[in-house]
């Protein structure tokens, strides 16, 4: 177990690391567990197929819609506090869709029910930050990134077996029950880490919440083109990946007639792609600098989202679109870590204040983006959805390069 900063126990240090992971873990698992039973879930509630890919774009706009509030909340109130009340509202959200009625009420709860990822990001990752020096916060973080790389994997997968077993309903109190032990867990082994003397003899003190101070820090952020640029390339060069997160359940389910667990199994090839990227970029991070590790990871990237568009004009089988898929997640697992660490640093203010910009920037992308390449009939057939998704992850290249150069000024100067 790596030293800590602080005054901590090994065995509520291991107690606070497990829950924290096992936090950012349901919170991205519950993104995608429910995917193969949507068509399920409209029927019984009497609504439209359309509604499909609502249930995964609202859970990202859930993830946004306060992560600008949470984070200097917790700089006032501390970690601890925020975490818990963010863990309990997951696990309340996920209680309550156990006896929703009403599709409308189904996705107002799966908006509620996203905020766990504001919390995991605008909290949990800055309570590591100050538990462990910088060298173990990094090692830890690119653990808690192989977390979330392996969510949307399992997600789908997991979700289909268990609906072998379990009804839609029965599968978010299985969540919110995950929820309850996941609290427990912060409750018992999270320390404080606002207003707590470290070894060194530093203490990072409360930051007093002023509305006016935290709107002029995002002001100035939204003025910084280097951080905009990359925070923006985030979210485009994700979306063809977000994009078939949410109309998966439509182009294999709903047209092809596959079976939930074919739908999970399909799953496979595209999330093993982005972690055998993750897997690449360790392995050549450590005599790479991370612009040229970026324009390594485009080729692979673009040659995926080139042959999307190509498929799209000679018939796309399932196959064909998943290997296309595949390619385009190792080039976007090879650059995704290293973008977000070069956003990260883009700016001098404090962290977790950039981190919850580049989670509010980076979503709103990948929500509002998926929803318009949803509601332009991206799941009518393969070829269109590997067409608009081909395009839109395109498009990630002219922020994409603006930063990049802006980076070369930077260091040159």
């Amino acid at each position: 177990m790596h030293k800590p900063l602080i005054n901590i126990s090994p065995h509520h240090l291991l107690g606070f690391c497990l829950a924290i992971t096992l936090f950012e873990l349901l919170t991205y698992m519950a993104s995608d567990m429910i995917m193969p039973a949507m068509l399920t879930v409209t029927r019984q509630l009497d609504a439209s197929p359309d509604h499909v890919p609502y249930a995964f774009n609202l859970y990202l706009a859930g993830g946004i819609l306060l992560q600008w509030l949470i984070g200097p909340l917790s700089d006032h109130f501390g970690r601890r506090r925020m975490l818990l009340i963010g863990c309990a509202v997951f696990a309340l959200a996920c209680a309550a869709a156990f006896n929703v009625q009403s599709i409308y009420a189904f996705n107002g709860l799966r908006l509620i029910q996203g905020m766990g990822l504001g919390f995991v990001i605008a909290v949990s990752y800055p309570a590591l930050q100050e538990v462990f020096c910088e060298a173990d916060a990094v090692k830890i973080m690119a653990l808690l990134g192989n977390v979330a790389l392996l969510s949307p994997l399992l997600g789908p997968l997991l979700g289909s077996l268990l609906l072998e077993w379990l009804s839609w309903r029965e599968l978010f109190l299985l969540l919110s029950l995950g929820g309850v032990m996941v609290w427990l867990g912060l409750y018992l082994f999270m320390p404080e880490t606002v207003g707590t003397l470290r070894h060194d003899g530093q203490r990072l003190e409360a930051v007093r919440f002023e509305w006016h101070g935290t709107l002029r820090r995002y002001a100035a952020l939204l003025t910084n083109p280097r951080f905009l640029c990359a925070a923006v390339a985030l979210g485009v060069m994700s979306l063809p990946l977000i994009a078939w997160i949410g109309l998966a359940p439509l182009l294999l389910i709903h047209n092809q007639g596959l079976s939930t667990l074919h739908y999970g199994l399909w799953q496979i090839p595209v999330f093993a792609a982005v972690i055998l990227g993750n897997l690449i970029l360790n392995r050549l991070i450590a005599n790479t600098e991370l612009p040229q590790l970026i324009r390594y990871a485009l080729w692979p990237f673009c040659g995926g989202l080139i042959a999307l568009v190509a498929v799209s004009f000679y018939g796309a089988s399932t196959a064909m679109l998943i290997s296309c898929l595949a390619l385009y997640a190792v080039g976007l697992g090879m650059s995704n870590a290293a973008l977000y660490r070069l956003a990260l640093f883009a700016s001098d203010d404090s962290k977790g204040l950039v981190s919850a910009m580049i989670g509010m920037i980076s979503i709103a992308v990948m929500g509002g983006g998926g929803s318009l390449i949803a509601a332009a009939g991206a799941g009518d057939s393969h070829e269109t959805f590997a067409l608009m998704a081909g395009i839109a992850g395109l498009l990630s290249l002219a922020p994409l390069r603006l930063f990049l150069r802006r980076s070369r000024i930077a260091l040159a100067v």
